[in-house]
């Protein structure tokens, strides 16, 4: 199948820019597992898109099609490190992920690095989920609430999530218990939304913010890591309150009230699309290094 583009859209961008962390790209074909689905997409000369295992409505969700990326651009482009970051990666879109999966993997994702992530999540799946062939290769689709509440926590150590193994049980088990349905989660505040998954187990502010804007649609959500934090500080620290500043660069670490702090810095200067502004910066800057 294929879907002609009438925005701006670039698919590795998209997908090459942290946020996701279960799309492979093999010649100039993209893999992707995504809740129940595996399904491969590429782009041609910028204005199409190719795609099997799929259909169109799903690629538009997936990939933020809908998103007014013009108007998003507008709202943020409000300095020259942000202007850059846009000019840089025109094209790049938040991906509307599976909120389970999307939850799971932020909670393995803590104090790891990509290639980390993505090798533990490969060997959950391998483990726990279900496998599926496509285009001639076997993938594993993530596992589900059910099969990692009734795992043990050494074997979910055993798939390299160390002391993680013990929040993805713990709350695998109470979305299983309680039917957690995450579509209620979209039609709340982002701040009710992002309360109500701080109090799943392994959930901190970080992670919630990850889950509230790459599965649930919050676009104000802004997650704060080392590189936004360093990035706030070297380029936005004579916005920010001098004993902050001064704090911040004394240590590593983000208290909760600090972060809230930067957090919320960032949805006043950047507005409603302040998580776009974080995913361009964030982007922007590791590919500096």
């Amino acid at each position: 199948m294929s879907l002609k583009l009438d925005v701006s859209f670039n698919l590795d961008l998209s997908l090459c820019c942290g946020q996701v962390f279960r799309c492979k790209k093999q010649d100039d074909w993209w893999y992707c597992i995504s809740g129940d689905k595996v399904f491969k997409i590429r782009q041609l000369s910028g204005s199409c898109l190719e795609f099997e295992g799929v259909n169109a409505d799903f690629v538009a969700a997936f990939f933020g099609l809908r998103d007014d990326l013009l108007e998003i651009e507008q709202s943020i482009n409000k300095d020259a490190y942000i202007a850059a970051a846009l000019k840089q990666f025109k094209g790049l879109r938040l991906i509307r992920q599976d909120p389970w999966e999307c939850l799971a993997s932020f909670i393995c994702a803590t104090y790891k690095n990509i290639a980390a992530i993505e090798q533990t999540l490969v060997k959950m799946s391998q483990s726990f989920g279900e496998k599926q062939c496509f285009d001639g290769q076997s993938f594993w689709l993530f596992p589900s609430a059910e099969k990692l509440a009734m795992a043990s926590v050494h074997a979910l150590e055993e798939c390299g999530l160390g002391y993680r193994a013990k929040y993805v049980q713990a709350t695998a088990k109470r979305v299983y218990d309680e039917q957690v349905d995450f579509e209620l989660f979209k039609r709340l505040s982002y701040v009710e939304a992002k309360k109500r998954l701080s109090e799943f187990s392994g959930v901190g502010l970080k992670v919630a913010d990850c889950v509230l804007l790459f599965s649930l649609g919050k676009m104000e959500a802004f997650p704060v890591d080392v590189w936004v934090k360093r990035i706030l500080l070297n380029n936005y620290a004579n916005c920010l309150p001098q004993d902050l500043v001064e704090r911040l660069q004394g240590h590593k670490s983000l208290s909760n009230g600090e972060y809230e702090k930067l957090c919320l810095f960032a949805q006043n200067y950047f507005g409603s699309y302040a998580g776009y502004a974080q995913e361009y910066m964030y982007h922007y800057e590791r590919s500096r290094k």
